[in-house]
């Protein structure tokens, strides 16, 4: 099992040397990965802070300022970007890393955030249909070789005579995850083009339910099975105020958290982490909402890495 960190920045005051901060804490403690969200605009009602930021921008700063450790969105709207220039984004950000980028992307969903910043916000199937085209765009640019060109004809994009450049590190292309518990398009989705998939926030029971919607669909297209993930907001503790206090600073009841994430002693979230493990996922995403508390991150480290 392999942990990852994943930050929540529009959340409240996150600036970039506060992620650094994260993301180089993360690595020094042998995490495997520093995951962020992309967002634009603070989804549940509290203070803005100074706002969010963009997350490929942001990555492109850690991919010069980490060197180990793995980078990635969890995940990116296909709304916010077309895919022509995302691809040149994340092979740009995976040469700046020397090949630690992985994306994940999504249909989008806080409509909030489109109307704030004037980005267009379709039916959820129009998403669904837009992402699809984005993948066959990504994954298209990414594989052509060097030297030939790449076009593409849909409902939603155009490409004509693409370079397909630039080329990013990880050949074929960097991994590709995609997550959510929608039982038809999201499984198709994920068996066709996914190295990765996630199911974020869910219980055991729905965890167990969405993995083997994602094995059947898999088995369907004649592919191996892919990655099997999970994320989980996370406030371990060495004692009951302790767990407390972490799991209220993430906005949540700490008897709550317990039972719809990972809270409590080390010993409690080993177990539950193990039984994440024995639905088949190999890696949980740790949801840390206080940047500011990097002993949280030690005592993770020290408490709970080595056991899982």
């Amino acid at each position: 099992m392999k942990l990852r960190i994943f930050t929540e920045p529009q959340q409240g005051n996150a600036t970039y040397e506060e992620l650094l901060a994260v993301a180089r804490t993360a690595e020094r403690l042998g995490f495997d990965a520093f995951f962020r969200s992309d967002h634009y605009m603070r989804i549940s009602p509290g203070d803005p802070g100074l706002g969010s930021t963009d997350a490929w921008v942001t990555l492109a700063g850690l991919a010069r300022e980490t060197s180990t450790i793995r980078l990635g969105t969890l995940v990116s709207p296909v709304t916010f970007r077309l895919p022509g220039p995302l691809a040149i984004s994340v092979a740009q950000v995976d040469q700046m890393s020397g090949g630690r980028v992985e994306l994940g992307l999504g249909t989008g969903w806080f409509d909030a955030e489109h109307t704030a910043y004037g980005i267009p916000f379709p039916p959820v199937g129009e998403r669904f249909a837009r992402m699809e085209e984005q993948l066959e765009i990504l994954t298209g640019l990414w594989t052509t070789p060097e030297g030939e060109t790449f076009s593409f004809e849909g409902a939603h994009y155009r490409l004509a005579d693409s370079p397909a450049l630039p080329k990013p590190v990880q050949r074929p292309r960097p991994p590709i995850i995609i997550g959510g518990f929608g039982a038809k398009r999201t499984p198709r989705l994920a068996a066709r083009f996914a190295d990765e998939y996630n199911l974020p926030f869910h219980s055991l029971d729905d965890t167990k339910l969405a993995y083997g919607r994602i094995r059947e669909a898999c088995e369907e297209y004649g592919r191996p099975q892919i990655v099997l993930s999970a994320a989980q907001t996370v406030a371990v503790g060495a004692d009951e105020a302790e767990i407390a206090r972490r799991a209220e600073a993430a906005g949540y009841d700490p008897d709550a958290l317990r039972e719809s994430g990972l809270a409590g002693t080390p010993a409690e979230v080993v177990d539950k982490i193990g039984k994440f493990a024995e639905l088949g996922a190999e890696r949980i995403y740790l949801q840390v909402m206080d940047l500011s508390d990097l002993d949280h991150l030690e005592l993770i480290a020290a408490e709970v890495l080595p056991h899982v």
